[in-house]
């Protein structure tokens, strides 16, 4: 699904991503842990093609289809999906008519004829349903006046909506009080599936005692220094990232 070969990257003139190597495959769940100013989000970002991000060495695949050259966009409409961390107010432009144009916009992309109203009405409540989102909610102003985690479960039914064959989740618990954080864990697990691929990006594990990854990467002075199973996660929560600094210089 993706494959990320020896990335080397940097923002404003300054390295980031130091050689990082990362392979997720269709129906897996990745945790990206790591300190503050380690790569993650430059990762994410990255991936999702943010213009003011510059890869200096190393390759992106999705699919084994080398994307380093296709802008956010057109890596949006192969199925590239990035939640962000402060997601924009769009006053005036309600939940529902965002996603019935960002819909339609991935499969003009693709060929396709417009979702007949039917299906997108039909779509459009299964989702909701799925993710206990209120109906009210959809009528709402994209993000305007939604606490964090109203924006957080938008960005999850947006998600839902899209289908995307791979789906980055940067620092999505950050913010969350405990019930906010069930409902967006329990939209992810729902939306995992056989075909699809999904990056959680966190600093904490608390959000992992709801979205059990299949493998947990230590992202370290722009490079994966470490990788295993959930249980990395608690050890790193019991010792801190200082214990992975002792390890590498050791």
């Amino acid at each position: 699904m993706l494959e990320i070969k020896d990335l080397h990257a940097s923002v404003e003139g300054k390295e980031i991503l130091k050689g990082l190597n990362l392979n997720v495959k269709a129906g897996e769940i990745h945790a990206i842990m790591g300190p503050n100013g380690a790569g993650k989000s430059t990762l994410a970002n990255i991936v999702a093609g943010k213009e003011e991000y510059e890869v200096n060495e190393g390759k992106i695949l999705l699919n084994g289809e080398d994307i380093e050259e296709l802008a956010a966009e057109e890596r949006a409409h192969k199925g590239i999906f990035l939640s962000f961390q402060y997601p924009v107010e769009i006053p005036g432009v309600t939940v529902t008519n965002f996603m019935k144009t960002a819909i339609n916009e991935t499969r003009k992309a693709q060929g396709l004829e417009e979702m007949p109203a039917k299906d997108m009405l039909k779509k459009i409540r299964e989702k909701s349903e799925l993710l206990e989102i209120d109906r009210k909610f959809l009528s709402r102003s994209l993000n305007e006046g939604f606490s964090g985690g109203e924006k957080k479960r938008n960005e999850i039914f947006q998600m839902a909506m899209m289908e995307p064959k791979l789906a980055i989740l940067d620092e999505t618990d950050s913010g969350l009080d405990i019930d906010a954080l069930r409902i967006v864990a329990n939209g992810v697990n729902k939306l995992k599936n056989e075909n699809n691929a999904i990056v959680v990006i966190t600093h904490y594990q608390r959000l992992l005692e709801y979205i059990v990854p299949d493998y947990v990467h230590v992202l370290y002075d722009g490079k994966i220094v470490k990788s295993g199973t959930k249980e990395l996660a608690l050890e790193l929560e019991e010792k801190g990232y200082d214990w992975i600094k002792e390890e590498i210089n050791a």
